[in-house]
């Protein structure tokens, strides 16, 4: 089941989003918005979160997928609907349903987090696992739509989705009217352009920077071309927004009213991701934390007060436990050094004792003895520390150098 061209759909408009914010009504959590003292600084400009991690089913999903089955038919909803996702939009669409009294499929990549998997199935849909990555699930799901006659709810090719999502613009606007910049993370480009429609409507003034993962950014590409266009590498922990290709109803109001789209690496998206959860005790997915990787890469370039969002907080365990360790390596928490000691009783103590001094963590020590390359008197220790960030890193190197230890890096 194919969308009609952009073309065939009436323009996207600000009453549509109003409307859409009426019909959310009780439905929806008017998420808050929270201060970062630490980005604010950094910035030079108050900086707050859009905390759409703490609504319903975890993300903003839950206010498109609830507007466009609203608007079916009672025949199309005797049908069913049919979803594809990486978990986000699954559960939007599965308790939407729910509240809706509408049957539910939804498909998901073989790979998607089992806390999301588990989620959707409470709230009362039938999952499927097909594919490894949403493009190819969302192939399996419109197959399923052609064969069944299920509507197809997509993630965010649709003017009601797009119109619910833009719901949360009307919030910030509401919130923060003094607002200057939002920062918001770009998969298929349906959250953007929502907010960039309410927005821009209200006050043209205000910048709307796009945020994509470096790893899956179809969107540059695309601008740059002037339509959408397939990117076939997407390499990213961001699953959120994983897209390897622009929805073309949110395409064309991403190109025309979001300002700029720009791309974060991985390093970026795990030490925001560790910042949100250090300083701002919030559990944020990496697809949210992709605004907070922009403003922690360039934080000059952005006028205050900037609202960044948070998108979703529906996370792995075990994938923030990697995220976590990789966003503390990027920050320069972990040290690794290999140096030389003489090999005599207690040397190892003492080099031990040095560390104590500079008041680093040791994590994990390896003691070489036997290596060919070392001398008859010589061994090798391999370290790996915890330490207080870059700062501490250069001093506890700088204390094993002072006391006569040969460091290798």
């Amino acid at each position: 089941m194919n969308f009609p061209p952009p073309g065939r759909f009436p323009p996207l408009i600000l009453d549509d989003v109003r409307g859409a914010q009426k019909m959310l009504s009780g439905v929806s959590r008017v998420t808050p918005l929270e201060g970062s003292r630490h980005l604010s600084t950094l910035v030079g400009a108050p900086v707050l979160f859009k905390c759409e991690n703490l609504q319903r089913t975890g993300s903003f999903k839950l206010r498109g997928a609830y507007v466009r089955i609203s608007g079916l038919t009672p025949v199309e909803r005797a049908a069913g609907v049919v979803a594809a996702s990486a978990g986000n939009h699954a559960q939007g669409v599965a308790l939407a349903s729910a509240l809706l009294g509408v049957r539910s499929t939804v498909f998901m990549p073989v790979g998607a987090p089992l806390p999301k998997v588990a989620a959707t199935r409470e709230y009362g849909a039938e999952v499927r696992l097909h594919g490894h990555v949403v493009d190819e699930t969302l192939a399996a799901a419109q197959e399923y739509a052609h064969e069944t006659g299920a509507v197809f709810i997509h993630p965010f090719d649709h003017p009601d989705i797009i119109a619910g999502q833009g719901t949360v613009g009307l919030e910030i606007l509401e919130q923060c009217p003094e607002v200057r910049t939002i920062v918001v993370g770009v998969g298929g480009g349906g959250l953007a352009a929502g907010i960039a429609v309410a927005v821009k409507a209200v006050r043209p003034d205000v910048r709307i920077v796009g945020v994509q993962a470096a790893g899956a950014a179809c969107y540059p590409p695309s601008l740059a071309a002037g339509h959408p266009v397939s990117i076939d590498s997407l390499q990213t922990m961001a699953d959120g927004i994983k897209v390897g290709r622009p929805g073309d109803v949110p395409f064309g109001l991403v190109r025309e009213l979001v300002d700029e789209v720009r791309t974060v690496s991985e390093d970026e998206l795990s030490s925001a991701l560790l910042l949100c959860l250090e300083r701002a005790k919030m559990v944020v997915e990496p697809a949210g934390a992709s605004p907070v990787a922009a403003l922690l890469s360039d934080p000059k370039s952005f006028r205050g007060p900037v609202v960044a969002l948070l998108s979703g907080g529906n996370v792995d365990p075990l994938l923030m436990q990697r995220i976590l360790t990789h966003g503390m390596s990027a920050a320069g928490r972990y040290l690794s050094l290999r140096l030389r000691l003489t090999d005599r009783p207690g040397a190892l103590a003492t080099m031990l004792g040095v560390l104590s001094l500079a008041d680093a963590n040791v994590l994990d020590v390896s003691h070489v003895r036997t290596d060919p390359r070392l001398g008859l008197t010589e061994a090798e220790v391999e370290l790996h520390l915890e330490t207080k960030g870059p700062e501490h890193c250069e001093e506890v190197a700088a204390a094993l150098r002072g006391a006569g230890y040969l460091v290798m890096g």
